[in-house]
């Protein structure tokens, strides 16, 4: 009788769960809007925020709007946010995740992995749960038994919040989803498991949905890749505008207009378009709450989508000033990739590169007379690239110093067929990849890292990278679509001598060519330096190689392709031969995989000394000159260039 009346009692519960569950979805939409719901309900903890306790939305009032575009009551169905840093666009995501558990309805929040997913689950909704007493109440406790929460999914009464990654395509294909929240866009995947676009993939998911909502949120990249600038340009276009203090004209902010003296940074202020007075930072609050919203792309104007645009320099006072953002600025002159993060991250805008490609006359020209198969003073790590073809291997030898400083040793070719694993010209080099170069003080230097490309013969290359260390020698798959330079490794069938297979018998990288691509011809096209000057970052010093070395080296360019009216950015070939750029990229993606982008002055300052070497960056007599040269050249191009 006991468990008779244990059954019925279960059966009770899951009868009123589903009924109010059925009553929630009856519910009219609620009357607050996700700003006003923050303001009253969202506890910011001190864990995940630098500014602990009650949620403000005057704090950061450029975020209001897009907030309540998020709410029920708007009609607007897709917002696009692109953004820079430090101005709360990912707080945004949390308020609604918080507005949505309260009031119901399925919500599935995007990063680009699924490893980022759950680290925002942990550091981000975790404590916005646990600080707000009414969402707390709403979700189980995670140990408690048959709760409905883990790490990726959230059941609250009339919902359920599912958190992935942009790299699984089993978890964007899960149940319809009425809300969908898509954070750091730019980083998903073109083209998942060969099922298409993770955004589109995504999207689908709302489609059952006839009010439903799709934040797309991101800092965008490089122009013609960028998911968010895409849609952006799709959009009517706001912009935020804020009034003078002196004059009250409204404008919305933009780089061209910070003012400020090299030598000091940190003294940055604001010039009125209108009236030229200047602006102190302390006086952004005022201007922040009384700016407004503004179309700027009325021809693009649609009831049910809406496109927002907000740089860090709106950022409110007490995060980062324009100060802080001029040092920045001065930081990352003569470092094409710190002013790329300069564009990207803090004006919130596309990095343009220049398609063209370098000219080899003049990088022939500009030859050096050290011998070949020789290390040159300020080669810290030796590194090749491997291309293969039919009938022939190509190979370059590349050492890389202090911020990227590269020399090229050598530029090796194997003739022979490639198609199996007994050929000698495999053989060739295998030797190779076991030689050392003997550093000016005397140490033997062999190769930190080989990346050979698998794109032919593919079964050979795996065979061959198989015989060495993966610390060592890894294959490598380019990818023109990748949005980072080296990413995880994948697991591949492997088939070995007499056709037997060994299943995810190999690991293969895939990179990102077209990014090394872009950065390798903006480091090619910088001008050889002075006898007074600093070497600039990127420098690559060539021997007296022969004039068909330069012409592989450029053979191709950055050409624009329209894609269902899209802008799209491709590579194409302007010469036949274009191996030795392709040995040259490998060559990057080497030392990305080394870390040696992420080297700081520790590092480098190390790897100097057991070599016997002594930065000529470090002397004040080489740097001063030539950085002050070219700060007063940057400040010139400085309104042109980024408006």
């Amino acid at each position: 009788m006991q468990i008779g009346n244990s059954v019925m009692s279960l059966e009770i519960q899951e009868s009123e769960k589903y009924d109010n569950a059925f009553a929630l979805g009856l519910k009219p939409d609620p009357i607050l809007t996700v700003s006003e719901w923050a303001d009253k309900y969202r506890k910011l903890s001190q864990k995940a925020s630098a500014e602990a306790g009650q949620w403000r939305t005057s704090r950061t009032p450029y975020l209001r709007e897009i907030m309540d575009e998020m709410s029920p009551s708007s009609k607007t169905e897709e917002i696009v946010f692109a953004k820079g840093s430090q101005v709360g666009g990912t707080e945004t995501l949390n308020n609604l995740v918080g507005f949505t558990i309260m009031t119901g309805g399925p919500i599935m929040l995007v990063q680009p992995t699924v490893d980022a997913a759950k680290k925002n689950s942990k550091q981000r909704i975790a404590p916005l749960i646990e600080e707000s007493p009414e969402l707390k109440a709403l979700v189980k406790d995670a140990k408690s038994r048959d709760s409905g929460n883990t790490v990726l999914i959230k059941e609250f009464p009339g919902g359920v919040l599912v958190m992935t990654g942009a790299n699984s395509a089993t978890g964007l294909k899960s149940t319809p989803i009425k809300i969908l929240c898509l954070d750091e866009i730019d980083e998903y995947p073109h083209d998942l498991d060969q099922q298409g676009s993770a955004l589109d993939l995504a999207t689908a998911r709302t489609r059952t949905f006839s009010k439903r909502k799709i934040i797309y949120v991101s800092t965008p990249t490089v122009d013609g890749r960028s998911a968010i600038q895409n849609l952006y340009d799709g959009s009517d276009q706001r912009k935020y505008f804020v009034p003078c203090p002196h004059c009250q004209h409204m404008q919305h902010l933009y780089w061209g207009q910070v003012k400020f003296d090299f030598k000091d940074p940190e003294s940055a202020t604001y010039e009125c378009e209108s009236c030229n007075e200047q602006i102190e930072n302390w006086q952004k609050t005022t201007m922040l709450l009384n700016g407004e919203w503004r179309a700027t792309n009325l021809e693009k104007v649609h009831p049910k989508k809406r496109g927002y645009h907000l740089s860090s320099l709106y950022s409110p006072v007490g995060w980062a000033s324009w100060g802080d953002l001029a040092k920045l600025w001065v930081d990352a002159q003569g470092n094409n990739e710190k002013l790329k993060a300069f564009v990207n991250t803090v004006l919130g805008e596309t990095w343009k590169d220049r398609g063209d490609a370098p000219d080899w006359k003049r990088l022939w020209e500009r030859r050096e007379t050290y011998k070949t198969n020789t290390v040159q003073p300020g080669v810290l790590k030796v590194v090749a690239g491997v291309d293969v073809q039919g009938d022939r291997i190509e190979m370059e030898i590349l050492g890389f110093g202090r911020d990227m400083e590269s020399w090229s040793i050598d530029y090796r070719v194997f003739y022979g067929d490639t198609s199996t694993i007994e050929s000698p010209v495999w053989g060739q080099l295998e030797k190779v990849i076991h030689e050392s170069w003997t550093a000016p003080n005397g140490i033997e230097m062999p190769l930190s890292m080989v990346c050979v490309d698998s794109g032919f013969n593919t079964q050979v290359v795996y065979n061959f990278c198989r015989k060495f260390p993966i610390q060592r020698v890894r294959a490598v798959k380019g990818s023109h679509t990748a949005s980072i330079m080296v990413g995880l490794p994948s697991q591949v069938d492997l088939t070995v001598g007499g056709g037997r297979k060994i299943k995810n018998g190999m690991r293969v990288f895939s990179v990102g060519v077209a990014i090394a691509k872009q950065e390798l011809y903006g480091w090619l096209k910088q001008p050889k330096p002075g006898p007074d000057e600093s070497t600039p970052y990127g420098f690559c010093h060539f021997p007296e190689y022969d004039e068909e070395f330069f012409k592989m080296l450029t053979a191709e360019e950055l050409v624009i392709r329209w894609v269902k009216a899209v802008k799209k950015y491709e590579w194409e070939k302007v010469r036949d031969r274009n191996e030795a750029l392709d040995c040259r990229i490998y060559c990057r993606i080497a030392g990305a995989m080394l870390g040696l982008d992420r080297y700081t002055e520790k590092n480098w300052t190390k790897l100097e000394s057991e070599f016997g070497q002594v930065s000529v960056q470090k002397t004040a007599e080489n740097v001063q000159k030539p950085a002050e040269k070219q700060k007063k050249t940057a400040i010139k191009r400085r309104k042109s260039t980024f408006l």
